[in-house]
């Protein structure tokens, strides 16, 4: 048996294929691409995630592009966060070159250029179906690991929360969450207290520092109405699985609102897709470019959060795949749980390199056939080591690859061609109309408006006067008992306060 007949029946251990698949190239001995040799991963494992890493220049993108292609043409609709601005060229075809018909000769597969049904969306100013989620949505607990909270500054919060729901004071955004929070420790300190207990104010002015830094970042655009229904990703279209491109291009340099967005995601579809169980090819895939801003400014909280989501979501029959430059810049608690694992090649300029690519090399499955720190230097562009998971769940034997290419434009769209995509969406008039409906923020202004103008007439005598203040309730009544001792102080603490809190946390007046 000569060395490539190995090389094929050592590749070909376990990879015997009852269900369907995706063919992501093929294999390379010697620095030769081996016909007969592809490298197969069946639709059964791909919801048990995946990581494409490696650097800067090395392919990553397409084959993550790749991925995206062959699971819409199987029917499998995808969600691509593109941080850098280059997968909308996915909805049209691509270049039938030289180059890329004898690449695709070498696999052993047909190049057929072809765009594919795309969704463009965005969560900022780009263009594209906007995405939304309200702050009642998110729940107290995900807000608090967002805004990296202690255990008392989440305790506040999830008294707001409680407060809200029995007052039906919706919270839509973040202008909501704030006046509620302004509320009480201030007009509704005394109410507050006898339902709930005091409430520190340097606990509330904290919290209130968070969500502004969270504004900064552009979370006011993310956090609204109408909501988006993730039902929407699982969409196809003539049998084809849309490929929803989320651009992100203009919040590289705000990762906490990423990391927001992303665990949203991930939290909403993990409560509202139905348990699949173990189904032949997964509902929907998640990949998520430029994945170490999502675990460099993550808190150990909400790392937890998202490793416990990846551990139970792909029972929902949802894969989630990481693309980074190399896999420590994934937790370990993570990279764990990954069965699909494309390495491109690294490179290795100091000492440090030298021994992360020596501890890179110790993520993969041992090969007769290469010396895998070498292989992952040497490499070229289009090349990359995979390993994935058979149709038992068992790792498959490392191959040196020659990945396929992308039928669809390895280019970016053109401004015309985005407007052309954005103008013809079904989702660009159901979720791009802005809703401003009556929730706390209007709610508490109104009720103290309220309060101030019978705080007035009670100042006069008479027997109108009197019945009014009978007619209050309760609640009114402990909402005005320490602003009641004197109007006059009342009403100058009042003027300070919104004076003071204009020049720190911004007007209380709603922008139109």
């Amino acid at each position: 048996m000569s060395q490539e007949e190995k090389f094929i029946s050592h590749l070909a251990e376990g990879q015997v294929y009852k269900k369907d698949y995706i063919i992501m190239g093929t294999g390379i001995l010697n620095g030769e691409a081996v016909s007969g040799a592809q490298i197969k991963v069946p639709l059964k494992t791909m919801n048990r995630h995946g990581l494409i890493a490696g650097a800067t220049g090395t392919g990553k993108t397409k084959t993550l592009q790749v991925i995206a292609e062959q699971l819409s043409l199987k029917g499998v609709p995808s969600v691509l966060m593109d941080l850098k601005g280059d997968l909308s060229g996915l909805a049209q075809p691509g270049e039938a070159s030289d180059f890329i018909l004898k690449r695709s000769q070498k696999i052993g597969v047909d190049y057929e250029p072809m765009g594919l049904p795309v969704e463009l969306m965005s969560i900022s100013k780009e263009k594209g179906v906007k995405l939304k989620a309200t702050v009642s949505e998110f729940g107290p607990i995900l807000i608090s690991q967002i805004l990296d909270l202690n255990d008392t500054q989440g305790g506040v919060i999830s008294l707001v929360f409680r407060y809200c729901d029995t007052h039906h004071l919706p919270l839509v955004d973040l202008k909501d969450l704030k006046r509620v929070l302004q509320f009480i420790v201030n007009e509704g300190k005394a109410a507050i207290t006898k339902e709930f207990g005091s409430v520190s104010s340097a606990s509330v002015n904290t919290i209130m520092r968070k969500i502004i830094e969270l504004e900064q970042q552009g979370a006011e655009r993310f956090f609204g109405e109408k909501s988006f229904d993730v039902e929407d990703f699982v969409r196809t279209k003539n049998g084809k699985g849309v490929i929803s491109v989320i651009r992100l291009t203009d919040i590289q340099s705000t990762p906490k609102l990423f990391s927001t967005f992303m665990l949203s995601i991930l939290s909403e579809i993990y409560e509202t897709f139905p348990e699949q169980g173990d189904a032949d090819q997964p509902k929907l895939c998640l990949f998520i470019d430029e994945a170490h801003l999502v675990f460099s400014t993550a808190s150990k909280d909400l790392l937890e959060k998202i490793e416990a989501i990846i551990k139970l979501i792909r029972s929902k029959g949802v894969g989630v795949y990481f693309c980074t430059q190399t896999p420590t810049d994934v937790p370990d608690s993570v990279l764990g749980q990954l069965g699909l694992k494309v390495q491109h090649a690294l490179r290795a300029f100091t000492a440090k390199d030298r021994k992360a690519i020596t501890k890179t090399a110790e993520n993969y499955p041992d090969s007769p056939f290469y010396d895998t720190s070498k292989v992952l230097t040497s490499m070229g562009i289009g090349e990359a080591l995979i390993t994935a998971l058979n149709e038992k769940g068992i790792p498959t034997p490392l191959a040196h690859t020659l990945v396929r290419a992308p039928i669809s434009r390895m280019d970016i769209l053109t401004n015309s061609e985005i407007d052309d995509l954005v103008n013809k969406s079904s989702l660009t008039s159901k979720y791009n109309e802005d809703i401003d409906r009556e929730s706390a923020f209007e709610l508490l202004e109104k009720k103290m408006n309220q309060i101030e103008k019978e705080q007035e007439k009670a100042v006069l005598p008479g027997p109108s006067s009197r019945s009014k203040t009978a007619s209050r309730t309760k609640e009114d009544e402990s909402l005005i008992e320490e602003l009641s001792k004197n109007t006059m102080v009342r009403q100058l603490g009042r003027t300070i306060f919104r004076e003071l809190t204009r020049g720190i946390l911004g007007s209380f007046t709603r922008k139109r």
